[in-house]
């Protein structure tokens, strides 16, 4: 039983901070002074979160005791927070990815390799990734959250020219990244869970790579956009942002929970227009006349989580070739049934997964199957990843990584839809083109522009 013992304690480290807070709550520690603080961590982690303590003996008696106690306290945490799920007390980076897998495989392809995954090379640890701020920009505006923060006490840097800048960022320092517009970055050790702007919707911590796919897909103001693996919510809220709240969203989950949960980040973030739907996205009907004006997809579907970087001291293994089989089958269905919607015109599809069975492989595969229908388009030219060689124009592909971008490890590919005589589809998504920055062109990355209407201040 040594992978169930690895795993449990694999877990309690991954929920360390939620089990401090329950353990003073419920001051079990106060009422059995001879329990082991680590130990308690564990009892309690299995009572509430795992298999329900399959251990005997007196330990298991003991915090069998204290349970009601114990419940109380988690269920008051989860009323504080505002949250339906044990998980989302979780902070962002320790959460699980949106297929609802922890995603703690924390293996690096090496440089030079054939895209395989390389069991000498673990991705490098939480620390070494800095903190990623997206500015929610349906409430305020980027200069005024930097005005927050300097009233704070941070010193503000201006923006990044380089990976290196963001990794040398120390103290009480920020700036705004290099290639997302409204995409502040801290110290990796800034915890701002608590701060004002987070709690009143203002600001979003998500991860930079997971900021890439609405970016990407750019739906121009009044467009009709699905999200269809949508939650916990931040890759929706990112739409409406991008959409100004002028259009619809339609976002799906399966889960009853987690459409809950998403709809509180929502409404907290200030969206609207976006219509929520506890359903399978593959059981939506593509000829539903509702649909009928949907021109840009965002997909990014249940996956072995293995890019996301590892939080504990501990690595799971990769998963089986069986396992990543079987999501690649899901992966090739769903993005079927999303190409079939009629007036769809641009379709992100996105993992974070860092094998190339449930990326490139998946992207060749269904483009094989619709011909010349669909093509892949040159996905943010300037970024420096891009997808591994497995088939002609995969390098139109990109990928995100902790050891060369900073972020998460990600994958992202852009299919637009093909008309005859059309010339090579642009790189940039609609909503780019439509406002392009000052002194770059169309190239996607540059400083945001001075808003002339100011959104509501936060003093």
């Amino acid at each position: 039983h040594v992978r169930q013992l690895y795993a449990l304690v694999s877990e309690t480290l991954r929920y360390d901070s939620v089990l401090e807070k329950l353990l003073d709550g419920a001051a079990l520690l106060q009422a059995e002074k001879k329990l082991p603080p680590q130990l308690a961590k564990v009892l309690v982690y299995d009572l509430l979160f795992g298999k329900g303590l399959k251990c005997g003996g007196r330990w298991k008696a003991l915090a069998r005791r204290h349970r009601a106690r114990l419940e109380a306290e988690l269920a008051r945490m989860k009323v504080r927070h505002k949250v339906s799920r044990n998980e989302d007390l979780l902070a962002p980076e320790q959460a699980v990815s949106p297929a609802g897998e922890w995603a703690r495989a924390g293996w690096a392809p090496c440089a030079g390799s054939s895209g395989g995954l390389c069991l000498t090379c673990p991705a490098p640890a939480a620390s070494q990734v800095p903190r990623y701020v997206r500015v929610n920009t349906l409430k305020t505006c980027v200069d005024d959250v930097i005005d927050f923060f300097k009233r704070q006490g941070y010193t503000y840097l201006g923006k990044a020219a380089s990976v290196e800048e963001l990794k040398a960022l120390s103290g009480k320092k920020f700036l705004l990244d290099l290639h997302l517009p409204e995409l502040l970055v801290f110290p990796s050790q800034t915890d701002l869970h608590d701060n004002l702007l987070y709690t009143s919707g203002h600001i979003i911590l998500q991860d930079k790579a997971s900021c890439l796919p609405a970016f990407l897909l750019g739906p121009v103001a009044g467009s009709h956009v699905i999200d269809a693996c949508a939650a916990p919510g931040n890759k929706t809220s990112h739409l409406a942002a991008i959409l100004k709240n002028k259009g619809q969203i339609f976002a799906f989950d399966v889960d009853p929970k987690r459409v809950a949960t998403m709809n509180t980040l929502l409404t907290r973030a200030g969206v609207t227009g976006c219509q929520l739907a506890q359903q399978d996205f593959l059981t939506v009907d593509p000829r539903d006349p509702k649909y009928s004006r949907v021109t840009h997809i965002l997909l990014d579907p249940s996956c072995s989580g293995s890019g996301m970087v590892t939080r504990g001291p501990g690595q799971e293994a990769a998963p089986s070739a069986e396992r990543l089989q079987a999501l690649a089958g899901f992966q090739r269905r769903v993005l079927n049934h999303a190409l079939s919607f009629p007036a769809l015109r641009r379709l992100v599809y996105s993992t974070c997964s860092l094998h190339q069975e449930e990326n490139e492989d998946v992207v060749q595969a269904v483009l094989q199957e619709w011909g010349s229908a669909f093509r892949l388009v040159t996905a943010f030219p300037s970024w420096p990843c891009r997808g591994l060689a497995a088939f002609s124009g995969a390098e139109s592909c990109l990928r995100a990584s902790p050891a060369e971008t900073l972020t998460h490890g990600f994958f992202v590919a852009v299919l637009e839809r093909c008309r005859e005589g059309a010339v090579t589809p642009s790189s940039l998504p609609a909503a780019a083109k439509e406002n392009p920055q000052p002194g770059q062109g169309t190239e996607p990355g540059a400083a945001p522009k001075k808003r002339k209407k100011k959104k509501q201040r936060v003093k």
